[in-house]
């Protein structure tokens, strides 16, 4: 069955990605827009994740960062870096977006995110902890703990565990999805060139999340065919994800490898819908 393009107001207004909606006749009115709803938060969940451990990794990077109210290319908040404990590490940034926000990437974001590294991000055995304090993407509320944790065994093949616990998102009705889950994410480029990011492509080849919906629905997001997430996208750009809960029962396609916001959902039944994040 072709892909079908539909009308679902409450996901334009609910996930901030979700912007660019449209509506097609051959739509088919018994759609379960609520679950499909749900779907379109679920990946907003993963999708905010995702860009708020970019920005860990960019902040990171660049060791030399060390000023109070330092900013950095990329990242429009205020930074401030700190040892606690004297020593090189652990160290510690606070981005500060600020009261009323900023925008980086066309998103706006306020409040702030509490970066800890226990060492060099690309060290195994290191983690790097992201807290999110008051902190919104328009006017989004997220919470949560992502931790971010060098498990390379093979240098030539870095890896790291993705472990959100904790996760909130608040939507613009006062809608609460909760989540947790844990992904394994790999690097398939870039490695010889550590200090730069634009070429670093990374791919999720296994792992889980739950979210749970503010009508008591839980889905479950597995991975089935490897994700593939470039840092120079905003989204993930290839790979497919099982996701069952309440009614759903399907498959989402991220589509051909190119950096765009097209996504795919796929009912058990055969029917489709085309979104655009």
């Amino acid at each position: 069955m072709k892909k079908t393009a539909i009308l679902l107001s409450t996901i334009c207004a609910t996930a901030f990605l979700y912007v660019s909606c449209s509506s097609n006749e051959d739509s088919n009115e018994n759609t379960p827009s609520t679950d499909l709803t749900n779907v379109a938060a679920s990946l907003a969940v993963d999708a905010s994740t995702t860009m708020d451990l970019n920005t860990g990794l960019l902040v990171t990077a660049n060791s030399s960062t060390a000023k109070t109210a330092e900013t950095q290319p990329g990242i429009c908040a205020a930074i401030t870096v700190t040892s606690p404990e004297g020593a090189t590490y652990p160290k510690v940034y606070l981005l500060d977006f600020g009261t009323t926000g900023c925008k980086d990437d066309n998103l706006t974001r306020r409040g702030k995110l509490k970066i800890t590294l226990t060492a060099p991000v690309t060290t195994t055995g290191s983690k790097m902890t992201i807290e999110r304090v008051d902190y919104y993407i328009n006017n989004l509320k997220l919470e949560g703990t992502i931790e971010y944790t060098n498990t390379t065994t093979v240098a030539t093949v870095p890896q790291w565990t993705r472990k959100v616990t904790n996760g909130k998102l608040t939507d613009l009705q006062g809608g609460v999805y909760t989540n947790s889950g844990t992904y394994v994410t790999r690097q398939t480029a870039g490695v010889d060139t550590p200090l730069v990011l634009a070429d670093n492509v990374y791919e999720i080849p296994e792992g889980s999340q739950t979210v749970t919906a503010p009508g008591g629905t839980t889905l479950t997001l597995t991975v089935t065919e490897a994700l593939t997430k470039k840092y120079s996208c905003q989204f993930i750009s290839k790979g497919r994800l099982k996701i069952q809960g309440g009614i759903i029962n399907g498959v989402v396609d991220y589509g051909n490898n190119e950096c765009d916001a097209i996504y795919t959902y796929t009912h058990e039944d055969g029917r489709s819908f085309s979104l655009s994040m």
